[in-house]
């Protein structure tokens, strides 16, 4: 059984220093513009379009759309920060002890839509919220291929790995397990991407794993580990900016190799078909999407986050042996890409 999180004493140590929402934000911002410059200048033609907003209940962020770019169909980085009184209920069932406290919350999110069905849709999600004495870490980033390379993978987690592991060597085999468990459609019994890292409610202490199944394997592991010395609030946010800027090592080496790959119209349409299963997830399973809907955060800037272009075909099933069917059979289930 998982260590509630509940049970775990904050530390003087671990408690943030008075400035912490400030240099949480300005990271959470310069983020946002790394990551846009460098797309930019990835895709040679698109510019990001920028909308700043205000939420009347406290806070506000900054939305950035591209699209119709060379490699981009579309693409989404926002950043914000809201703050209230009281906190939605999808977090208040993690973190009960937080109830009663006013909250403040900031992150940079970001989806890619690439137009070639040969470049995966990536996301990217780094958040820091906190709430009268409770405070946490939270985010991840993952590949969602259309077809499989397994190259891609193994670079995309490489990259993460070396990010994870200048904080800890465990942070990786953890994290990498819960994504796995994370970005998973119940539904459909499958896999959304090839995973990448997923971690939440990371406040110095232990247990690593903090999610929902306390049976599945990323709890598992997180359980066998010996005991870790606990880490400050300096070391989580040193982690958050490592992690939140290997992205674009993590990513451009595949737009790259991939971009000007020749495809048909069967390519494109497997594409688009998949990309339903990126729509059901976001709009029934991810927690940003609902925390931002349930704290009345900008509608138009919660689901840039949905491609321009789906379809759905009803009972479709992809030729036996086809590139297609190897996607679904062999390639979106849990592997160690690291060592494949």
């Amino acid at each position: 059984m998982t260590v509630s999180p509940t049970t775990q004493p904050q530390t003087t140590h671990s408690l943030p220093p008075a400035d912490a929402k400030q240099r949480v934000s300005q990271f959470m911002q310069s983020l946002q513009d790394e990551i846009c410059q460098g797309l930019e200048v990835l895709d040679g033609k698109g510019k990001f379009q920028e909308d700043s907003w205000q939420r009347e209940e406290g806070g506000g962020g900054r939305s950035r759309v591209l699209t119709d770019g060379d490699f981009l169909e579309q693409g989404g980085v926002n950043f914000s920060e809201v703050w209230g009184k009281s906190l939605p209920p999808s977090i208040l069932k993690q973190r009960p002890e937080a109830e009663g406290h006013e909250f403040y919350a900031t992150g940079t999110s970001m989806v890619l839509h690439p137009k070639n069905p040969y470049v995966p849709t990536v996301h990217l999600n780094y958040r820091y919220f906190e709430a009268g004495p409770v405070w946490w870490f939270g985010g991840g980033a993952d590949l969602t291929p259309y077809y499989p390379f397994a190259e891609d993978a193994a670079h995309f987690h490489h990259t993460l790995k070396n990010a994870c592991d200048q904080t800890h060597g465990e942070f990786y085999p953890v994290f990498k397990r819960w994504c796995d468990e994370y970005f998973y459609l119940k539904h459909r019994r499958e896999m959304r991407g090839i995973g990448g890292i997923f971690f939440d409610y990371q406040d110095g202490n232990t247990p690593l794993y903090r999610g929902p199944d306390a049976n599945g394997p990323a709890a598992q592991y997180s359980n066998q580990l010996a005991p870790i010395e606990p880490l400050g609030w300096e070391d989580l946010f040193s982690f958050a900016q490592r992690c939140g800027r290997a992205f674009l090592p993590a990513y451009s080496p595949i737009v790259e190799k991939r971009r000007h790959t020749e495809y048909g119209d069967r390519q494109r349409q497997f594409q688009l078909y998949r990309r339903g299963r990126y729509v059901e997830f976001n709009l029934v399973y991810d927690r940003g999407t609902i925390f931002g809907l349930q704290t009345n955060g900008r509608t138009e800037s919660i689901l840039m986050s949905l491609p321009p272009l789906v379809r759905w075909q009803y009972c479709y099933s992809p030729e036996a042996g086809s590139p297609e069917a190897e996607l679904t059979e062999k390639f979106l289930v849990p592997q160690d890409w690291v060592n494949s």
